[in-house]
């Protein structure tokens, strides 16, 4: 079973299908609709109108993902419906590095609600949730990309960059909220959240050095990895797969293409915090604030790895630029080009493993959120709304500002329209919410393109996601 870290790196620069370390929660679109269940996803202090039930899988379905650049950056068509990579011949150089960031970032989400009911009692409002949440982040600095497209440029060339990394989770989560008045204006709010490891990926090149001339090219580097996904995970050498002698320097270098599992299990356990407050300023005007995922995951069974001290050396990218003149173009399709792409990657990463059944603790990366909602006088069912929300998580940090018109016609109807700006470009959302006595019925978007080239790629920023679910409610409906 082929699951190759750098080889999924790779794909994630062609086709930003990055595996991410940015947790998804619920839509922030509809943070200031008091019939959305799952605002208290958002900040504990939100209650639900209603006690609800949530259907198991559809009560709360999202998928989501964010990137700085666009997907028409690495991809282009070359004819006949067919794509080619950034590195074919027929992309110019110029064309494609003015496309980049210093710092391009990726996020990608899922998560699917397996059990979850909020109720009132013991004082306040009540919430369980069982849920699995997988996401994952990576950050390639554009110096990378130019070494990679530009190469050699003179007799000799010289990059250097840092802070190039991936990050990838697979956390189960059982949640347990609480929420109470403390007085006609404060609401409180807090949730522990006991945390399941199923999986783990951290690799992180903090400086690479590159000197290319026409005899050698030479990389110094120190980066370091991290993995671990049960007992059953198996990272092999090429010592241990007798491609290398154990007094070679190579002997301990890991051979991705031959990553195995012989069982699944659990890989960490861990203990999550989430704490909210809400406050009536004015008749007319909400402020809240939260913070959300304040704790630790603790990973057992951690396979580790590092890039060696000394220099070594790499070949280049080879075989991957090709175009339809090119004998070999029926054999370098677009998927074979993110093989081999993927394959020069692993080389010129040179990660040599280190440890096995070691044990590593991580933070959770912590949300702050800010909002104020404001009741216009003329009629109570138009409210604008503005959410400020921070990830904090290291070079996988991101920041968002939003602004929203909602309306609240009636009691069992609601919807939002809101703008966002955030450190991924500027979006559209949206969200429509049918909550009559016993149902209720959701589906929302908080980044979603509108512009695609002829083969359907997105062009600009690929921002996307979606969440729906269905939902049963019980008891009378009742704001805060």
């Amino acid at each position: 079973m082929k699951h190759t870290i750098y080889k999924a790196m790779a794909v994630a620069v062609v086709a930003m299908t990055a595996l991410t370390a940015s947790a998804q929660e619920a839509l922030r679109s509809a943070y200031f609709l008091p019939g959305y269940n799952f605002r208290h996803e958002l900040n504990p202090a939100l209650a639900p109108e209603r006690g609800y039930v949530a259907i198991p899988a559809l009560g709360g379905l999202n998928i989501g993902l964010n990137s700085n650049i666009g997907l028409s950056t690495f991809l282009y068509p070359v004819g006949g419906g067919r794509l080619t990579t950034f590195m074919s011949p027929t992309v110019g150089t110029d064309e494609f590095l003015g496309k980049l960031k210093d710092r391009n970032h990726f996020t990608q989400s899922a998560s699917v609600n397996l059990l979850s009911f909020g109720f009132r009692g013991f004082g306040g409002y009540n919430t369980v949730g069982i849920s699995v949440r997988e996401s994952a982040s990576l950050v390639i600095p554009k110096d990378m990309l130019a070494f990679m497209k530009r190469g050699m440029t003179g007799p000799s060339t010289h990059y250097n960059f840092k802070d190039l990394g991936i990050n990838a989770k697979v956390i189960g989560e059982i949640a347990f909220g609480h929420s109470r008045a403390i007085t006609k204006d404060l609401r409180v709010g807090a949730k522990v959240k006991v945390l399941l490891g199923g999986a783990n990926v951290n690799a992180r090149i903090s400086d690479m050095d590159i000197t290319l001339s026409d005899q050698i090219w030479q990389i110094k580097a120190q980066g370091e990895m991290a993995i671990a996904a049960g007992k059953g995970l198996r990272v092999p050498t090429k010592y241990e797969l007798g491609k290398e002698s154990a007094s070679s320097p190579d002997a301990n270098m890991v051979e991705w293409g031959d990553i195995d599992y012989d069982s699944f299990g659990m890989s960490g356990f861990g203990l999550g915090f989430d704490l909210g407050a809400t406050y009536q300023l004015l008749p007319n005007l909400e402020l809240s604030a939260a913070v959300l995922d304040l704790g630790m995951m603790s990973w057992n069974n951690v396979i580790k790895g590092q890039t060696p001290s000394t220099t070594w050396t790499f070949d280049g990218f080879q075989d991957i630029a090709v175009d339809s003149s090119d004998p070999n173009y029926e054999e370098n399709k677009l998927g074979n080009q993110f093989e081999k792409l993927g394959d020069d990657m692993e080389e010129c990463l040179n990660f040599h493993r280190t440890e096995t059944g070691a044990k590593r603790t991580t933070g959770l990366g912590t949300t702050i959120s800010v909002g104020a909602a404001y009741t216009a006088p003329v009629w109570k069912g138009l409210v604008g709304g503005l959410l400020l929300t921070q990830r904090i998580d290291g070079m996988y940090s991101w920041t968002e500002g939003r602004i929203s018109a909602n309306i609240i016609p009636c009691g069992w109807f609601d919807l939002s329209a809101n703008y966002a700006l955030s450190s991924f470009g500027s979006s559209l959302g949206w969200v429509i919410n049918f909550h009559p006595a016993g149902f209720n019925l959701f589906l929302g978007s908080d980044y979603q393109f509108f512009k695609v080239t002829e083969q359907y790629i997105p062009v600009g920023n690929v921002n996307f996601n979606v969440q729906f679910g269905i939902n049963f409610t019980f008891g009378k409906r009742k704001r805060g």
